[in-house]
């Protein structure tokens, strides 16, 4: 008798367990399709290129809530925000926790403006003043760590990286400098 109730603990107890198992492993999934999904942006300066890997504001809804309310950015982190027919956008630090370099980009892929270290929580709206194909957001300082400046060259997705073999319909390929 003792044996068979040994025998039934055990087959609870891998039971359990591989419930256990499974849930974490959906939890998992579930997590992994939550994340967003990175999008490779190369910058060219005098010093030479960096790579970030950044998330994609796509939607108005995306674009209005940015990076508000995260605690940190990854070093060659951050969020690009196309626009397509390029504007004139503005910008502000509204609910948004860290400070941010706002990198305003001309339709040929070159930096028009950088709001460096932009303030947290500011209200006050910060724009180029002029037409752009997209905003870059990085960790606040980073620009200025890596060199990077107005005129400097961006590409993003497989214009970016065309080894990579990256499927995306997100490419922006600027006409290379004359």
């Amino acid at each position: 008798m003792i044996r068979i109730a040994s025998l039934f603990a055990l087959a609870l107890l891998t039971a359990c367990q591989g419930g256990t198992a499974d849930r974490e492993q959906d939890a998992n999934n579930a997590s992994a399709a939550k994340a967003p999904a990175l999008l490779p942006v190369m910058i060219k300066t005098a010093s030479g290129a960096h790579r970030f890997d950044v998330e994609v504001a796509r939607t108005p809804q995306e674009q209005d809530k940015g990076l508000m309310f995260r605690k940190a950015i990854a070093a060659d982190g951050g969020m690009l925000f196309p626009m397509d027919p390029p504007r004139t956008a503005s910008f502000w630090m509204k609910d948004t926790l860290v400070p941010l370099d706002m990198l305003f980009i001309h339709s040929d892929g070159t930096i028009a403006f950088i709001q460096a270290q932009a303030e947290p929580y500011s209200r006050t709206p910060v724009s180029a003043g002029v037409p752009v194909a997209a905003v870059l957001e990085l960790r606040g300082g980073r620009a200025a760590e890596l060199g990077i400046g107005e005129g400097d060259r961006v590409s993003w997705g497989g214009c970016a990286v065309p080894t990579e073999g990256l499927a995306t319909n997100l490419n922006f390929c600027p006409v290379p400098e004359r």
